[in-house]
């Protein structure tokens, strides 16, 4: 992580971490691994881009962490990590390591990482519907943002669409609308509701939201940049996975010197649409260039 950028993001880290276990349920004790699967895939590490994008997003807008903040930054990792769960399974894209860990259902079963995926996207909508820090509306919108980002409008609809692209050749137009819904989506609904929960007004929202989607694409596009350049214990998951499932990667499509250039393009793209924000929205500015330069 750049040092610009950690300097943001540690103190929110920092905030951040010991809030998932305070919500996490208390293990049952007729099925204690439901619970320590759940905390397993949740406390696994990773960068925490979207519990941050959350709490970059308030910084943008003036509005210092609080509790109704910390509930969507919670939220949207319950539901990040939800969908890591399902995507390791061996019916979707059956990885085995995950951050540099045996992947959930390695570490317990298939059936227990099933039930747990399943309990951690149910967590994230109670925590949002619960959350007496946020106004009745407010909660209502957020948790729409939340379901239309995850589900078949949103992250399921692109995993469904990238399990229908093995060993099909996508134009740039099919890849980008994958991407923007199973990388994108949440991405978006990280700085939406982080925006809702601080009041944007329309204009700023607008603007996030091109910022958003710039800097979602931005992450898939260095996610297959790394794919066929890091090394596996680096990237902390098998190196050249998609390249061993023929999954379609803008790589692939572009080349390797072309899909940087369209990192830095869209890298741009989110600086200008934040011309109008001052120097609260530095974070989200050094997020947007962390994401396309780092190399795990």
């Amino acid at each position: 992580m750049s040092p610009e950028f950690d300097r943001y993001a540690r103190p929110w880290r920092s905030r951040f971490e010991p809030l998932l276990s305070h919500y996490l349920p208390r293990p049952d004790a007729q099925r204690p691994a439901l619970a320590d699967a759940m905390a397993y895939s949740l406390g696994s590490g990773g960068k925490r881009i979207r519990p941050i994008l959350v709490y970059a997003t308030g910084a943008a807008l003036n509005r210092e962490p609080d509790r109704a903040l910390d509930c969507v930054a919670v939220s949207v990792e319950c539901l990040h990590a939800y969908s890591l769960v399902h995507d390791d399974l061996p019916a979707m894209d059956d990885d085995d390591l995950r951050r540099g860990h045996p992947t959930c259902h390695i570490a317990y079963d298939e059936a227990t990482a099933i039930l747990a995926g399943d309990a951690l996207q149910t967590l994230a909508f109670e925590l949002l519907a619960g959350c007496d820090d946020l106004a009745a509306g407010q909660r209502v919108a957020l948790i729409s943002d939340l379901a239309r980002a995850s589900g078949a409008t949103g992250m399921v609809l692109g995993q469904a669409i990238d399990l229908g692209a093995v060993d099909r050749q996508l134009t740039l137009e099919e890849l980008e609308r994958m991407h923007r819904h199973k990388t994108g989506a949440l991405i978006r609904a990280s700085v939406t509701m982080g925006a809702r929960a601080s009041n944007a007004s329309e204009t700023q929202l607008a603007n996030l939201i091109e910022y958003a989607e710039a800097i979602g694409l931005a992450f898939q596009v260095q996610d297959d940049i790394l794919d066929v350049t890091a090394e596996t214990g680096t990237l902390g998951k098998r190196q050249g996975a998609d390249v061993s499932r023929h999954k379609p990667t803008y790589v692939s499509l572009l080349g390797l010197e072309d899909a940087r250039a369209k990192g830095r393009e869209l890298l741009e793209q989110s600086l200008d649409a934040l011309g109008g924000f001052g120097s609260g929205a530095d974070a989200l500015r050094e997020l947007a260039r962390y994401i396309v330069e780092r190399d795990h």
